[in-house]
């Protein structure tokens, strides 16, 4: 199953139509160190970071394409994977006039986004098994809805969307199929990265924070066709990715077996988190998670979370998000720290 959709008419009509902003460093990205530069208005003393960086983080996506399997030309970079979203919004929703669709409970950032670039909210919930309803989808879809946003392991609920539901959304829906997979390498599925070239529409957004442990150094990445790509180059700031991030990510990406290693520990931390959680007497239910968290149903949401709090330790209270009633989301931690929060939890049932 394929879908060729011409992505170029979702585009903003003034977005289609402008010129990048060329930078100096993108000018003359191809001159060597014997070159002289006067043109960016740089100091010239040198520091090792007096230039600007490469506005096309050039090496870095070259080192992303070769472990994910993709093309170059298939990678954008962002300040974040809030960045990279902001940067859908504004390359393809008209504000006051177009509409995304996300399915609640969710990342909070889709909605906030979507405030800010004033693009109508239109809402799917999540069955109270947290699982998908295609036609709550579908009979939220108007004439002017560009996105569905899916966050798949999904947060708060950690379950994954099954892949036969994102398929004929693809397949079906004649917008953009955003897949946020923030906690994919926490998964035993395997990335959309897989379908970008059966699908024109789709969208697959990761990130350096959770598994890679990498959340200080701001970077996000957005995996699409070539043609969604270049749009978002179009209008992304110039030097989004700074110099200290792009070789961060790079000496990061040269010690995988170490990141690899990690995320086998946190998925066993995990398992043992949850079984504990399922012994105490004021915890309903672990919900099965293939992130690194676990959401927990409780006996007053509000009253455990605010004696947590007086334990010092800080969980995330969820109860006000829709189908979240009692439920608290808790970070998979260092063995220590678990140990120490299932101790702390074991005495507030006391």
């Amino acid at each position: 199953m394929k879908k060729r959709l011409e992505t170029q008419r979702l585009v903003r009509s003034n977005v289609l139509n402008m010129r990048a902003y060329s930078s100096a460093r993108n000018e003359f990205k191809s001159a060597g160190d014997d070159f002289i530069f006067m043109d960016a208005n740089e100091n010239p003393f040198e520091n090792g970071l007096n230039r600007y960086p490469d506005p096309n983080q050039s090496q870095l996506k070259k080192t992303l394409a070769s472990l994910k399997g993709v093309s170059p030309s298939q990678i954008l970079l962002g300040n974040g994977s809030d960045e990279v979203l902001d940067l859908l919004f504004r390359a393809y929703c008209e504000p006051k006039l177009d509409a995304v669709i996300t399915l609640p409970p969710t990342y909070g950032m889709y909605k906030v986004l979507a405030n800010l670039n004033a693009v109508k909210i239109l809402q799917a919930p999540l069955n109270e098994n947290f699982e998908i309803d295609i036609a709550s989808v579908l009979k939220a879809v108007t004439e002017h809805t560009k996105i569905i946003f899916l966050c798949s392991p999904n947060n708060p609920t950690g379950n994954v969307i099954e892949a036969n539901k994102i398929k004929f959304l693809l397949s079906n829906f004649n917008g953009l199929v955003v897949i946020d997979e923030a906690y994919i390498d926490f998964c035993e599925t395997e990335s959309w990265i897989t379908y970008l070239n059966d699908f024109s529409n789709l969208v697959v957004t990761q990130t350096f924070s959770k598994a890679f442990g990498m959340a200080g150094i701001r970077l996000g990445v957005c995996y699409a066709g070539t043609a969604i790509i270049s749009v978002l180059h179009k209008i992304k700031p110039p030097y989004n990715v700074n110099a200290l991030t792009q070789q961060a990510a790079l000496n990061l990406l040269d010690k995988m077996p170490k990141v690899e290693k990690e995320i086998d520990k946190i998925k066993r931390n995990r398992g043992m988190l949850s079984d504990n959680l399922e012994r105490l007497t004021f915890v309903k239910k672990v919900f099965p998670s293939q992130a690194n968290f676990l959401l927990i149903e409780v006996d007053d949401a509000q009253k455990r979370y605010h004696q947590l709090i007086e334990k010092g330790i800080v969980i995330r209270n969820r109860t006000n998000e829709y189908g979240c009633k009692n439920m608290l989301r808790i970070t998979v931690g260092t063995e220590k720290e678990n140990k120490e929060l299932i101790k702390t939890m074991r005495l507030l049932q006391n």
